[in-house]
């Protein structure tokens, strides 16, 4: 397939510049895939569309701080660090902006979103061809423990933004309610919209709620440069997955219950490990670099909690493929609702409304 089939035009205003009120209080386009009809309700009408035995797979990993700012030493150039995986303590790969002035060997002073000298250096070790840097930090114990303090929300650029204007709230709302183990550097969006009194409500209502943890990296939302998507190279994410997890999957799968997986992120670990391991789940962590379109047969998923993606990411092309599983025909039909989620006026992207496709 090309690239270009899943290009679709948006109205700048309908991309979501700030989280709804209430997190549950989103909209929620819904696609029955046997029917192929679209109806709407709001996100805290989840536990009306789900099933008792439901299990329901979320993405556990918390979003950190990964926007640092620098001065350069000695010219006082201002730079930003967009961290995006640490190797070791104070070993860190990053992007950088502008990048074509930091070469191996410069130096560069860490600072607070305001300016402020935080003590904190790092040097550039090393550089890759696609504008990558691995950093030394110094002058700091382990630099993932002051994060919280100098760093910025990672917000994606589409949400415009000043340093002074990544606020409190930011903090807060670009994170689910259920993050735990650090180390994403975008958050697992379709997450955003759980409350936990919604989840007692699922709990109430029979349905169980199981985690997985897959650290999203700039990979994930990378745009697809060639022409031909099965060209594109995927990044690998760090991913885990528990003995608990997996068996109340498989367990699941035995007695014909449904899996619903919450986000393109939890779909990747689920479909990953099973393709690894003849269609069961087992117990695992590691890397995987799965990339879903496009004919794509399902081993796990049954439904799907997601938010609305970028024309041409890999994110929509995942989504494509789950809307008609092992068929070519899903492209078609996500862009047909993605087109009246535009004429209803949805908000789209990471602070934007979602979708349950089942």
């Amino acid at each position: 397939m090309k690239t270009a089939d899943f290009n679709f035009v948006l109205p700048k205003e309908l991309i979501a510049q700030a989280p709804a009120t209430l997190r549950d209080q989103s909209r929620l386009l819904v696609f029955n895939r046997k029917t192929n009809l679209l109806s709407h309700f709001f996100f805290h009408q989840v536990p009306t569309l789900l099933h008792p035995g439901d299990v329901l797979i979320l993405n556990n990993s918390r979003v950190i701080s990964a926007r640092l700012r620098g001065i350069k030493d000695p010219t006082g150039g201002v730079v930003e660090i967009f961290l995006l995986k640490q190797n070791q303590i104070n070993d860190w790969w990053a992007l950088t902006r502008p990048t074509k002035r930091i070469r191996l060997g410069t130096r560069l002073l860490v600072t607070t979103p305001g300016g402020k000298q935080t003590g904190i250096s790092a040097i550039v070790i090393d550089k890759l061809n696609n504008g990558e840097c691995r950093f030394q930090f110094s002058d700091v114990t382990d630099l993932s423990t002051e994060l919280d303090s100098i760093g910025e929300v990672p917000l994606p650029p589409y949400i415009e933004r000043s340093a002074s204007e990544c606020d409190l709230q930011d903090k807060e709302r670009y994170q689910t309610v259920y993050a735990s183990p650090p180390g994403s550097v975008a958050a697992p969006t379709a997450g955003l919209h759980f409350t936990h009194e919604l989840m007692q409500n699922l709990a109430t209502a029979g349905v169980q709620m199981h985690f997985v943890t897959l650290h999203v990296g700039i990979g994930t939302f990378a745009p697809v440069k060639t022409e031909n998507v099965e060209d594109h190279p995927m990044h690998e994410e760090w991913f885990e997955i528990d003995a608990s997890t997996a068996e109340a999957i498989n367990r699941a799968k035995k007695e014909g219950r449904r899996i619903i997986s919450v986000g393109t992120t939890t779909t990747r670990v689920l479909e990953s490990v099973a393709y690894q391991n003849q269609g069961e789940i087992r117990a695992q962590s590691g890397a995987t670099n799965i990339f879903i379109y496009p004919p794509y047969h399902f081993r796990i998923i049954d439904a799907l909690i997601t938010n609305f993606h970028l024309s041409e990411s890999t994110l929509l092309m995942l989504v494509s493929a789950f809307a008609a599983p092992g068929m070519l025909s899903g492209r078609a039909q996500i862009l047909s609702a993605y087109a009246e989620a535009i004429k209803q006026r949805y908000r789209f992207f990471s602070y934007g409304d979602a979708m349950f496709i089942h």
